[in-house]
């Protein structure tokens, strides 16, 4: 479908040649607007500043968006939905971009009391407004917002609107409607979840809600779902026994021993499988992963989320108003902004904002920009300008490897995490950082002169195959089972189905190959489960993004792989119950690979 460009785009266009487009968005401009906090939201425009911290990021680590400031496009007509704790809708650096719409789900007022202070600074990352003399600014500083406190009150109902069902359940088509729902929140499952409709129909209503508002609200155009990934890379946290305990891995002698393999996967929970939901990583002021961030195939990009503002920088964001509140409240700290200091002396806002949290917002910033680059782009396509330009990030980084003795007593090496692979659509692609880190003026280049969407969603049927293949205990021979997709599609993303009989399912890595021959990494090895369901994986659905660009018609290929011998474990540890061991043992009997189905996303 031929699109209008937006009014904005045809007048660069009268004025300045493609060429010369692409020449300013490689240069660097200033930020300019006068907000105290600009210059060490390194997030922004990483210029190696400490961002109050004791250590400082390293140049041209950030969201690469000075060109579209510098020209004025900034979020404006585009509004964005925070599902968080809440919003503090009041706050004087929020509350000149609040319109109507906000909820409380608890009470049914449009005031999301934000007794936290996270959703408030999830907010300031997406639209802190900028140019007022106060505070920093956000991505999309002239996007709009609405809030709802949906974690503060976790029902379907408050679910559904929330996520853009609205109580009368009309259309989202008014133009204070969000095209951008930011869903900064998460789970780590201790065993896979089953993806079944039967069994969990809330499933099968939340996949229908997304799917409708993603692609036919607003006319046709469409709506981005932004999450974050996690952040479980070294452990986590899940309830044992009516307690909660800490859950990590234990090798060698050491631990939080993981042999630099990820110890939770992104693809375990089903709303980070979720093909409606564009999932983020973290990366640092370093332009490396975040220390915490769950990364793994459904992973779709990454973007800025720091560490923790005390040893290297975090963002520099809103907090609750008043030094009693939030994040930063009176007394000393370590990060240079917290306290009560001259440059925020109420203290209304932080510098310790983290996590995949902060990696979502500033995503859903980038996307509200480039969605007001041009305003007809449906999301759909506002994605795939996204993958066309996201970059290599810590480019050197190798992947992991791991190292293990078989069955054999042979010592063996496995490629447990490749590194950047570019796939045979030329697309790159990293297990920690999916299809790269997001370019905002990138992205807006290409949104200004694009005028054509992408063709029509395409779906097809699972499509399965009985195995029943055995997987040989700590062997690189591993189980394959193969499938013939015989539709002709471009691959935007990939559905995988498994039924997996196994004992230790940290054992088992489990790779997905292309036709074009694109090996992927479905399930890292070292994964912390507690156990499995049903005895392994049941019905166990994984998301990947890696074959994006591919054709999907011809065999696809599943690796199954038993990487241990019962030398790598799993402990829990709380206080009252002191140290707990899982999968203490190495499976007596052989894994078998059931059964496993395949379906595609494309165009």
């Amino acid at each position: 479908m031929i699109l209008r460009k937006s009014l904005l785009a045809s007048s660069i266009a009268l004025l300045i040649s493609a060429n010369a487009v692409a020449d300013i968005t490689n240069s660097t401009f200033a930020l300019a607007g006068g907000d105290p906090l600009t210059p060490q939201q390194w997030h922004l425009q990483n210029t190696g500043q400490s961002g109050f911290s004791l250590s400082n990021g390293i140049a041209g680590n950030d969201l690469d968006l000075d060109f579209a400031h510098l020209m004025g496009i900034k979020g404006r007509g585009i509004t964005v939905a925070v599902i968080d704790s809440g919003v503090e809708i009041s706050h004087p650096d929020l509350k000149a971009n609040v319109v109507a719409g906000s909820l409380n789900v608890a009470d049914g007022s449009d005031f999301p009391t934000d007794l936290n202070g996270h959703g408030t600074s999830v907010a300031g990352l997406i639209a802190a407004v900028e140019g007022n003399g106060i505070g920093g600014r956000g991505v999309a500083p002239l996007a709009s917002l609405v809030g709802f406190n949906f974690l503060a009150n976790q029902t379907v109902a408050s679910w559904l609107v929330s996520h853009g069902l609205s109580e009368d359940f009309r259309a989202l088509d008014r133009f204070t409607d969000p095209r951008v729902f930011n869903q900064s929140y998460g789970s780590t499952p201790a065993t896979p979840r089953a993806y079944d409709y039967v069994t969990n129909p809330f499933l099968e209503l939340t996949d229908q809600v997304q799917a409708d508002i993603s692609l036919n609200s607003h006319w046709g155009r469409g709506a981005v779902y932004v999450k974050s990934a996690g952040n479980s890379f070294g452990s986590y946290t899940t309830a044992y026994r009516g307690q909660l305990i800490q859950v990590l891995p234990y090798e060698g002698g050491q631990f939080y021993n993981n042999n630099g393999l990820p110890f939770h996967s992104a693809n375990i929970s089903t709303d980070n499988n979720n093909y409606w939901n564009l999932v983020v990583s973290a990366i640092n002021a370093e332009g490396k992963l975040s220390s915490y961030s769950s990364v793994g195939s459904s992973v779709f990009l990454s973007a800025p989320g720091g560490e923790y503002g005390t040893d290297s920088p975090a963002m520099v964001t809103i907090d609750l108003t008043g030094c009693d509140k939030g994040m930063n409240v009176a007394g000393d700290h370590p990060n240079a902004l917290h306290g009560g200091t001259e440059l925020d002396p109420n203290c209304d806002y932080n510098g310790t904002m983290n996590g995949t949290s902060s990696a979502a917002p500033n995503t859903s910033g980038a996307i509200a920009t480039i969605m007001s680059a041009n305003h007809a782009l449906d999301a759909r396509t506002v994605r795939h300008l996204l993958a066309q330009t996201a970059r290599k990030t810590d480019p050197t980084n190798q992947g992991v490897d791991l190292t293990f003795e078989n069955a054999q007593g042979e010592v063996v090496t496995y490629n447990a995490v490749p590194g950047w692979q570019t796939n045979a659509a030329g697309y790159n692609f990293h297990h920690f950082y999916g299809l790269g880190a997001i370019d905002v003026d990138a992205a807006v280049y290409k949104a200004l002169f694009t005028g054509v969407s992408l063709p029509k969603l395409q779906i097809t049927d699972w499509v399965s195959t009985q195995a029943n293949v055995e997987i040989p205990d700590a062997s690189l021979v591993g189980a394959q089972s193969a499938i013939n997709v015989e539709q002709a599609l471009t691959v935007e993303s990939v559905q995988v189905k498994l039924n997996i009989d196994h004992s230790r399912l940290r054992d088992l890595a489990i790779e997905l190959v292309s036709p074009s021959g694109t090996r992927s990494v479905l399930m890292s090895a070292r994964t912390g489960f507690l156990g499995g369901n049903d005895g392994g994986y049941t019905d166990a659905v994984m998301l990947n993004n890696h074959f994006y660009g591919e054709q999907a018609q011809g065999e696809w290929t599943l690796n199954v792989i038993d990487t241990d011998k019962g030398t790598s474990y799993t402990l829990g540890f709380n206080p009252a119950l002191g140290l707990i061991g899982f999968n203490s043992r190495n499976n007596e009997i052989a894994g078998v690979l059931k059964d496993w189905s395949i379906r595609i996303f494309g165009h």
